[in-house]
Protein backbone atom coordinates (compact mmCIF):
# COMPACT_ATOMS: atom_id res chain seq x y z
CA UNK A 1 0.00 0.00 0.00
CA UNK A 2 2.54 2.15 0.92
CA UNK A 3 4.28 1.90 -2.15
CA UNK A 4 1.59 3.16 -4.56
CA UNK A 5 2.00 6.45 -3.35
CA UNK A 6 5.41 6.22 -5.11
CA UNK A 7 3.84 5.59 -8.73
CA UNK A 8 3.48 8.36 -11.00
CA UNK A 9 0.10 9.38 -10.82
CA UNK A 10 -0.14 9.40 -14.54
CA UNK A 11 -0.37 5.61 -14.42
CA UNK A 12 -3.63 3.43 -14.07
CA UNK A 13 -3.93 1.37 -11.33
CA UNK A 14 -5.70 -2.91 -11.95
CA UNK A 15 -5.89 -4.45 -8.96
CA UNK A 16 -7.26 -8.22 -8.94
CA UNK A 17 -7.20 -9.93 -4.83
CA UNK A 18 -8.67 -12.91 -4.14
CA UNK A 19 -10.28 -10.93 -1.01
CA UNK A 20 -10.75 -7.28 -0.63
CA UNK A 21 -7.69 -6.42 1.50
CA UNK A 22 -5.80 -3.42 0.03
CA UNK A 23 -8.90 -0.91 -0.29
CA UNK A 24 -6.50 1.36 -2.15
CA UNK A 25 -9.28 3.05 -3.76
CA UNK A 26 -9.79 4.43 -0.12
CA UNK A 27 -6.60 5.28 0.34
CA UNK A 28 -5.67 6.92 -2.70
CA UNK A 29 -9.30 8.42 -4.01
CA UNK A 30 -7.55 10.81 -6.66
CA UNK A 31 -5.99 7.86 -8.61
CA UNK A 32 -7.77 6.05 -11.15
CA UNK A 33 -7.48 2.47 -9.51
CA UNK A 34 -10.05 -0.31 -10.62
CA UNK A 35 -10.14 -3.39 -8.22
CA UNK A 36 -11.62 -6.80 -9.00
CA UNK A 37 -11.66 -10.14 -6.93
CA UNK A 38 -13.16 -13.43 -8.25
CA UNK A 39 -16.74 -14.56 -7.44
CA UNK A 40 -18.87 -17.60 -7.40
CA UNK A 41 -19.92 -17.17 -11.03
CA UNK A 42 -16.85 -15.13 -12.21
CA UNK A 43 -13.38 -16.51 -12.05
CA UNK A 44 -10.19 -14.49 -11.69
CA UNK A 45 -9.02 -15.04 -14.70
CA UNK A 46 -12.30 -13.66 -16.27
CA UNK A 47 -11.31 -10.32 -14.08
CA UNK A 48 -8.12 -10.33 -15.90
CA UNK A 49 -9.21 -10.29 -19.35
CA UNK A 50 -11.18 -7.59 -18.47
CA UNK A 51 -8.35 -5.23 -16.81
CA UNK A 52 -6.53 -5.65 -19.99
CA UNK A 53 -8.64 -3.71 -22.08
CA UNK A 54 -9.59 -1.09 -19.28
CA UNK A 55 -5.92 0.95 -20.60
CA UNK A 56 -4.63 -0.46 -17.14
CA UNK A 57 -0.53 0.67 -16.84
CA UNK A 58 0.64 -0.69 -13.43
CA UNK A 59 -1.18 -4.37 -12.32
CA UNK A 60 -1.36 -5.08 -8.60
CA UNK A 61 -1.99 -9.20 -7.74
CA UNK A 62 -2.76 -8.42 -3.79
CA UNK A 63 -0.96 -12.34 -2.84
CA UNK A 64 0.01 -14.84 -4.86
CA UNK A 65 -1.30 -17.58 -2.45
CA UNK A 66 -2.26 -20.12 -4.70
CA UNK A 67 -1.24 -21.46 -8.11
CA UNK A 68 -4.23 -20.14 -10.30
CA UNK A 69 -3.16 -16.75 -8.88
CA UNK A 70 0.68 -17.51 -9.80
CA UNK A 71 -0.43 -18.03 -13.12
CA UNK A 72 -2.45 -14.42 -13.31
CA UNK A 73 0.87 -12.80 -11.86
CA UNK A 74 3.08 -14.37 -15.03
CA UNK A 75 0.33 -13.10 -17.43
CA UNK A 76 -0.24 -9.20 -16.22
CA UNK A 77 3.44 -9.39 -16.03
CA UNK A 78 4.33 -10.41 -19.83
CA UNK A 79 1.64 -8.31 -21.11
CA UNK A 80 -1.07 -5.13 -20.77
CA UNK A 81 0.96 -3.41 -18.35
CA UNK A 82 4.27 -1.60 -17.43
CA UNK A 83 5.25 -3.54 -14.78
CA UNK A 84 3.08 -6.00 -11.72
CA UNK A 85 3.86 -5.79 -8.52
CA UNK A 86 2.80 -8.87 -6.00
CA UNK A 87 3.39 -10.24 -2.72
CA UNK A 88 4.53 -13.90 -1.91
CA UNK A 89 6.05 -15.54 1.46
CA UNK A 90 9.03 -16.95 -0.10
CA UNK A 91 12.45 -16.99 2.44
CA UNK A 92 14.60 -16.34 -0.09
CA UNK A 93 15.19 -15.72 -3.83
CA UNK A 94 15.55 -19.00 -4.64
CA UNK A 95 12.25 -20.33 -3.00
CA UNK A 96 10.30 -17.64 -4.64
CA UNK A 97 11.60 -18.54 -8.17
CA UNK A 98 11.10 -22.82 -7.29
CA UNK A 99 7.34 -21.91 -5.64
CA UNK A 100 6.56 -19.81 -8.46
CA UNK A 101 8.01 -22.57 -11.24
CA UNK A 102 6.43 -25.37 -9.31
CA UNK A 103 2.77 -23.63 -9.53
CA UNK A 104 2.84 -22.81 -12.66
CA UNK A 105 3.06 -26.90 -13.43
CA UNK A 106 0.59 -27.98 -11.01
CA UNK A 107 -1.40 -24.96 -13.13
CA UNK A 108 -1.22 -27.22 -16.21
CA UNK A 109 0.02 -23.64 -17.68
CA UNK A 110 3.88 -25.73 -18.56
CA UNK A 111 4.80 -29.12 -18.50
CA UNK A 112 8.31 -29.03 -18.63
CA UNK A 113 10.24 -27.24 -15.21
CA UNK A 114 12.98 -25.51 -17.36
CA UNK A 115 10.00 -23.75 -19.64
CA UNK A 116 8.26 -22.69 -16.43
CA UNK A 117 11.20 -21.64 -14.73
CA UNK A 118 12.20 -19.60 -17.65
CA UNK A 119 8.86 -17.70 -17.95
CA UNK A 120 9.37 -17.09 -14.12
CA UNK A 121 12.81 -15.35 -14.21
CA UNK A 122 12.08 -13.46 -16.83
CA UNK A 123 8.99 -11.51 -15.21
CA UNK A 124 11.42 -11.11 -12.12
CA UNK A 125 13.21 -8.10 -11.66
CA UNK A 126 13.58 -7.34 -8.03
CA UNK A 127 12.44 -9.07 -4.92
CA UNK A 128 11.92 -6.31 -2.05
CA UNK A 129 11.92 -8.85 1.32
CA UNK A 130 10.35 -7.79 4.48
CA UNK A 131 11.50 -9.33 7.75
CA UNK A 132 10.02 -9.01 11.19
CA UNK A 133 12.24 -8.99 14.75
CA UNK A 134 11.36 -10.78 17.25
CA UNK A 135 10.11 -7.93 19.04
CA UNK A 136 7.53 -6.74 16.16
CA UNK A 137 9.85 -4.89 14.23
CA UNK A 138 9.05 -4.78 10.58
CA UNK A 139 11.78 -3.62 8.07
CA UNK A 140 13.17 -4.26 4.69
CA UNK A 141 15.69 -6.63 5.20
CA UNK A 142 16.98 -6.80 1.73
CA UNK A 143 16.37 -5.89 -2.36
CA UNK A 144 17.56 -8.73 -4.87
CA UNK A 145 17.68 -8.23 -8.20
CA UNK A 146 16.89 -11.10 -10.92
CA UNK A 147 19.69 -10.96 -13.76
CA UNK A 148 18.81 -13.74 -16.41
CA UNK A 149 21.48 -15.41 -17.74
CA UNK A 150 21.78 -15.55 -21.84
CA UNK A 151 22.04 -18.79 -23.58
CA UNK A 152 25.02 -17.84 -25.96
CA UNK A 153 25.98 -20.09 -28.62
CA UNK A 154 29.57 -21.14 -28.12
CA UNK A 155 29.98 -24.06 -30.11
CA UNK A 156 32.79 -24.29 -32.54
CA UNK A 157 33.40 -25.38 -36.09
CA UNK A 158 37.56 -26.30 -35.36
CA UNK A 159 36.88 -29.96 -36.58
CA UNK A 160 37.26 -28.50 -39.97
CA UNK A 161 40.56 -27.52 -39.62
CA UNK A 162 41.68 -30.88 -38.04
CA UNK A 163 43.89 -32.86 -40.72
CA UNK A 164 43.13 -36.28 -38.99
CA UNK A 165 39.75 -38.35 -37.42
CA UNK A 166 41.52 -37.80 -34.21
CA UNK A 167 41.62 -34.26 -34.05
CA UNK A 168 37.79 -33.90 -35.07
CA UNK A 169 36.37 -36.56 -32.85
CA UNK A 170 38.15 -34.37 -29.82
CA UNK A 171 36.96 -31.43 -31.30
CA UNK A 172 33.43 -32.41 -31.32
CA UNK A 173 33.67 -34.46 -28.31
CA UNK A 174 33.98 -30.67 -27.06
CA UNK A 175 31.36 -29.70 -28.57
CA UNK A 176 28.99 -32.50 -27.05
CA UNK A 177 30.50 -32.01 -23.68
CA UNK A 178 29.02 -28.73 -23.64
CA UNK A 179 25.98 -29.50 -25.32
CA UNK A 180 24.81 -31.42 -22.48
CA UNK A 181 26.85 -29.10 -19.49
CA UNK A 182 24.30 -26.63 -21.41
CA UNK A 183 21.06 -29.00 -20.89
CA UNK A 184 21.83 -30.70 -17.61
CA UNK A 185 23.46 -28.00 -15.35
CA UNK A 186 22.82 -24.65 -16.89
CA UNK A 187 21.65 -21.82 -14.92
CA UNK A 188 18.77 -19.64 -15.98
CA UNK A 189 19.47 -16.54 -13.69
CA UNK A 190 21.58 -15.05 -10.84
CA UNK A 191 20.18 -12.95 -8.62
CA UNK A 192 22.06 -10.51 -6.69
CA UNK A 193 21.73 -8.23 -3.61
CA UNK A 194 21.46 -4.56 -4.45
CA UNK A 195 20.63 -3.28 -0.63
CA UNK A 196 21.03 -4.90 2.29
CA UNK A 197 20.14 -3.85 6.05
CA UNK A 198 22.86 -4.21 8.69
CA UNK A 199 23.28 -3.12 12.24
CA UNK A 200 20.51 -0.28 11.73
CA UNK A 201 21.47 0.59 8.33
CA UNK A 202 21.16 0.27 4.56
CA UNK A 203 23.94 -0.57 2.60
CA UNK A 204 24.71 -0.99 -1.37
CA UNK A 205 26.42 -4.39 -1.79
CA UNK A 206 26.13 -4.52 -5.54
CA UNK A 207 25.43 -2.29 -9.13
CA UNK A 208 21.95 -2.55 -10.38
CA UNK A 209 22.50 -4.69 -13.82
CA UNK A 210 22.93 -1.67 -16.77
CA UNK A 211 19.67 -3.28 -18.72
CA UNK A 212 17.56 -2.45 -15.44
CA UNK A 213 18.81 1.12 -14.99
CA UNK A 214 18.50 1.94 -18.34
CA UNK A 215 14.79 0.58 -18.36
CA UNK A 216 14.17 2.75 -14.92
CA UNK A 217 15.68 5.74 -16.26
CA UNK A 218 13.28 5.38 -19.22
CA UNK A 219 10.19 5.34 -17.06
CA UNK A 220 10.73 8.16 -15.14
CA UNK A 221 10.12 11.88 -15.41
CA UNK A 222 13.23 14.37 -16.23
CA UNK A 223 13.71 15.15 -12.55
CA UNK A 224 13.50 11.54 -11.10
CA UNK A 225 15.77 10.58 -14.48
CA UNK A 226 18.46 13.33 -13.63
CA UNK A 227 18.28 12.65 -9.88
CA UNK A 228 18.50 8.70 -10.42
CA UNK A 229 21.57 9.41 -12.54
CA UNK A 230 23.24 11.23 -10.03
CA UNK A 231 23.05 8.22 -7.90
CA UNK A 232 24.36 5.80 -10.01
CA UNK A 233 27.22 8.28 -11.06
CA UNK A 234 27.93 8.90 -6.92
CA UNK A 235 27.22 4.95 -5.96
CA UNK A 236 28.75 3.19 -9.06
CA UNK A 237 30.61 5.65 -11.10
CA UNK A 238 28.68 5.04 -13.72
CA UNK A 239 27.47 7.43 -16.39
CA UNK A 240 24.36 6.42 -18.06
CA UNK A 241 22.09 8.97 -20.41
CA UNK A 242 18.83 9.84 -19.49
CA UNK A 243 16.89 8.92 -21.73
CA UNK A 244 17.29 7.10 -24.99
CA UNK A 245 16.96 8.25 -28.91
CA UNK A 246 14.10 7.13 -29.15
CA UNK A 247 12.30 8.30 -26.21
CA UNK A 248 14.20 11.63 -27.21
CA UNK A 249 12.68 11.33 -30.41
CA UNK A 250 8.70 10.90 -29.44
CA UNK A 251 9.37 13.98 -26.76
CA UNK A 252 10.57 16.22 -29.20
CA UNK A 253 8.05 15.03 -31.48
CA UNK A 254 4.95 15.43 -28.62
CA UNK A 255 6.53 18.99 -28.22
CA UNK A 256 6.32 20.27 -31.53
CA UNK A 257 2.91 19.12 -31.71
CA UNK A 258 1.53 20.43 -29.07
CA UNK A 259 3.12 23.63 -30.19
CA UNK A 260 1.43 23.16 -33.49
CA UNK A 261 -1.42 22.77 -31.54
CA UNK A 262 -1.10 25.89 -29.73
CA UNK A 263 -0.72 27.93 -32.79
CA UNK A 264 -3.89 26.58 -34.72
CA UNK A 265 -5.69 27.42 -31.02
CA UNK A 266 -4.72 30.65 -31.67
CA UNK A 267 -5.23 31.62 -34.67
CA UNK A 268 -8.84 29.94 -34.08
CA UNK A 269 -9.48 32.66 -31.59
CA UNK A 270 -8.29 35.45 -33.21
CA UNK A 271 -10.44 34.47 -36.25
CA UNK A 272 -13.54 34.50 -34.08
CA UNK A 273 -12.42 37.68 -32.32
CA UNK A 274 -12.68 39.36 -35.93
CA UNK A 275 -15.64 37.59 -36.81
Amino acid sequence: MGMIENIYETMNLRITETAFELHLRRIYPTRNILSMRETETISGQDCLDVQKKTDGSVNIIGEVATDPVASWMIQSAQVASKFTLFTHHAKTFPDLVTALRNSMLRAGVFKDERTAEEQVVSVLNFDIHLAKNFRGKRYVERVTECIPVEDKNEYTFDHRKEKTIEGKLDKFMDNATYYFTKSTNRELYKHVNILEYHDGEYILTNKISDTNIKEMINNMDETDAEEFSKFVQKHWNTKVKQFDEETQKVQKTETKKRGRKAKMEVGSQKTEVGN
